[in-house]
């Protein structure tokens, strides 16, 4: 059976400012640096169907999921909406997505602790909003519009095609966890420090790679899999879809306006786009509180990866790596097994001790003591995280045991996809690509849900953001669990 192949883009700009998602302090879009987007691409197959829809946004939660796939199904009765998998690039540089009925969003770490706040003292946003600027409500209605419109645009408009499976390689991502003597670990850590000892984990330079084309061999669309988030503005008070934006800007001129490009973050939890090693400071100041450097040592190295400069150096790394590798395919396929499977866990919430949740009551009491005599901003929610985000799921643990997800395994020709919706670190990657029976395997995260980083055995140990129990879902035992689940059921894929 021939395969069928159906491409679609629509933007994610809207006509107002926006609330950019994604950072402890509030941030206003001043300009768009590079338009935001929603790509989808439909596939058909002996008898099999998905359609895969990449959004240049900081997150895919569980309630866009859902709305998005009955937006779809009020459009399109022909496929199931259970085969559309959505997923985030992970930019945050994006619109701010709340829910139906969703105000101008402060986090819920923030909402605690206002409730520790004196008499007389309130939380006070950094910036304000006003008509302006787009609500949360609006963001969620406009996002989920535009998957169900793109996804349904991909699949009415598929086509005879062709593909090639390929793989590149280009640095993009490192590990972002600094280690040190003492046992203990920072995301961000400074390196140039006496106790420095080793960055928590590896990294992975590869690309995984599809090339679509039509019937007669012309260049449709390329997908893209890289274990990075899209994250080097992230500090920045513009819209931007990040290094996607400039790779895919780069790509539509060598190959025309008309080509798509799929953006798959891979493994990344533990992963950024920056060199904790030759670390080089930001061009302009930014405002996150966990990025210092007092010791700062000029180095020879990449430009700032804060800022446009790194943009466009790893925008053309990624872009001439697949447009090299293009240029060296010889086989096109216009057939494949085709398989795709979704999978509903119950994974287990970690949890908060009695005396994690105490300690966490006493250290917010104390930190808001210390600083009664003032107002409280976003440096003050950074700084009590760890012990608001605790009390959370402490309260949280009282009614819920297990975190439902959703996960997707697909079997195209001698590649597999694999889906889960955590930031999930690259050790676990490296276990599922490493076992897996595939030739090729995508791991694809942030997809299907929005559960925050599922960090290993070893960071929790270490401690520090990403690691907290506030920073995610699940624990180790989750990520475990996850990826005995992930070879199993593709390694069933390609022996069934």
């Amino acid at each position: 059976m021939s395969i069928l192949i159906g491409w679609a883009e629509e933007s994610l700009v809207p006509e107002k400012k926006v609330s950019l998602a994604g950072q402890f302090y509030e941030r206003i879009s001043e300009f768009v640096e590079s338009e935001i987007s929603v790509t989808a691409m439909a596939v058909e197959a002996d008898g099999e169907e998905m359609i895969i829809v990449s959004c240049d946004t900081g997150e895919a939660k569980d309630s866009v999921v859902l709305a998005a796939r009955e937006k779809f199904a009020e459009m399109n009765e022909e496929v199931d909406p259970e085969k559309i998998i959505i997923c985030a690039t992970h930019t945050h540089t994006s619109l701010e997505i709340g829910d139906r009925g969703a105000q101008f969003a402060v986090s819920s770490t923030a909402r605690i602790l206002e409730e520790f706040l004196p008499e007389g003292r309130k939380y006070i946003a950094r910036v304000q909003t006003d008509e302006t600027v787009l609500s949360p409500e609006e963001g969620f209605e406009l996002l989920t519009d535009k998957i169900a419109l793109a996804a349904d645009r991909a699949w009415k408009g598929r086509s005879e095609a062709l593909y090639a499976n390929e793989f590149g390689r280009a640095p993009v991502g490192m590990n972002r966890r600094v280690c040190y003597n003492d046992g203990t670990a920072k995301m961000w850590g400074d390196t140039n420090s006496a106790n420095f000892i080793s960055l928590e984990g590896g990294n992975d330079s590869g690309i995984e790679l599809i090339y679509t084309f039509d019937k007669n061999k012309k260049l449709t669309g390329i997908v893209a899999n890289i274990a990075c988030p899209a994250q080097i503005l992230e500090q920045r008070s513009f819209i931007s879809a990040d290094f996607w934006g400039r790779a895919k800007a780069n790509l539509r001129e060598k190959f025309g306006q008309d080509i798509h490009l799929l953006a798959l973050c891979g493994a990344a939890g533990d992963q950024c786009p920056r060199d904790l090693v030759r670390w080089v400071n930001p061009e302009t100041p930014i405002c996150d509180p966990h990025v210092s450097r007092p010791n700062y040592i000029e180095r020879k190295a990449d430009p700032s990866m804060f800022d446009i400069s790194g943009c466009n150096k790893v925008g053309r790394r990624i872009s001439n790596e697949i447009i090299s590798v293009f240029e060296e395919i010889t086989e096109y396929k216009s057939e494949a097994v085709f398989r795709h499977t979704v999978t509903h866990m119950d994974m287990p919430l970690r949890k908060a001790t009695l005396g994690d949740y105490e300690e966490a009551v006493r250290a917010i009491e104390a930190y808001v003591e210390k600083n009664k005599d003032r107002d409280f901003d976003f440096e003050d929610n950074a700084k009590t995280y760890i012990h608001t985000g605790t009390i959370a799921r402490f309260r949280r643990q009282q009614t819920e045991e297990v975190v439902p997800i959703e996960c997707h395994f697909v079997r195209f020709g001698d590649v597999a996809f694999a889906t889960n919706p955590y930031e999930l670190y690259q050790d676990y990657a490296n276990v599922m690509k490493a076992r897996s029976l595939a030739r090729q395997t995508f791991i694809v995260q942030l997809a299907c849900g929005s559960h925050a980083y599922l960090a290993t055995k070893k960071a929790e140990e270490h401690g520090h953001f990403s690691a907290y129990i506030a920073s995610g879902d699940t624990g180790y035992e989750g990520g475990n669990l996850l990826t005995r689940k992930t070879i199993t059921e593709i390694n069933k894929l390609f022996t069934e």
